[in-house]
């Protein structure tokens, strides 16, 4: 189904801003991205905790619910993963009943140029 994204507030976030992923990148950061990959499919199917946004997304996304038929908030999950290492991400999504169905899974590349592809109007990382 496609939205009209001229009417709601479209906020892209990352995907370690959403979940607690500081292991995982620890795992990236000291044995690449290779290990990484490894990690995350031996561990696709366990629920990842919440990052420090979540809180904030599900405060976001609840004010769908203020009017039957309108969207006010759309969430884009912007990973620099992979979409195999994602798989974890949209199985923990579906867990904690996010509604988030867009993603740009970019193996590596900036998601800087995506912002304005998906009209964002709010960027949320845990990158500092």
């Amino acid at each position: 189904m496609a939205y009209d994204l001229t009417a709601p507030l479209v906020i892209g976030i990352s995907s370690r801003a959403l979940f607690n992923l500081e292991d995982e990148n620890a795992v990236f950061e000291e044995h690449g991205l290779k290990a990484y990959a490894d990690y995350q499919r031996a561990h696709e199917k366990d629920v990842i905790p919440p990052g420090p946004a979540f809180q904030l997304v599900k405060a976001f996304l609840n004010l769908n619910h203020l009017q039957e038929g309108q969207r006010t908030v759309e969430v884009i999950i912007m990973s620099r993963n992979s979409p195999e290492t994602s798989l974890r991400i949209f199985h923990s999504i579906e867990h904690y009943g996010l509604d988030i169905s867009r993603a740009a899974l970019l193996s590596g590349a900036e998601v800087a140029p995506y912002l304005k592809a998906f009209k964002t109007d709010l960027f949320l990382s845990a990158n500092s």
